[in-house]
């Protein structure tokens, strides 16, 4: 997987910078802030994602590593989408390109433990 450059952590303050540049902080906060939209977009692909690989059998530690971000934001996350009724069922792969449903706590058909 392709993952996006994560975005850096700032190394000083909003009041530390308007000081410095004679602005106000509030100036600082508009000028540097990610756009709405944008922030919105990002979120919600990072949601559809965060469902996917639940779907796809990753435990939500596992989610975690994979998308860099905390667990618990995981477990709200899908909370969050069982609440709106999504589909979390998880699929495992039984055949080439056959994916088969599997409840929560059942194993795989195939054998496998």
């Amino acid at each position: 997987m392709t993952q996006q450059p994560s975005r850096e952590r700032r190394t000083v303050t909003a009041r530390e910078l308007a000081d410095r540049f004679g602005v106000s902080p509030r100036t600082v906060v508009r000028m540097v802030a990610e756009e709405r939209a944008a922030y919105e977009d990002r979120s919600r692909q990072r949601r559809d994602r965060i469902v996917e690989l639940h779907r796809q059998g990753l435990k939500g530690y596992e989610i975690a590593r994979e998308l860099s971000v905390s667990a618990g934001l995981v477990s709200v996350r899908l909370k969050e989408a069982r609440s709106a009724g999504a589909d979390l069922t998880r699929y495992s792969a039984v055949g080439e390109g056959e994916c088969h449903p599997t409840s929560a706590g059942e194993k795989p058909s195939d054998g496998r433990p």
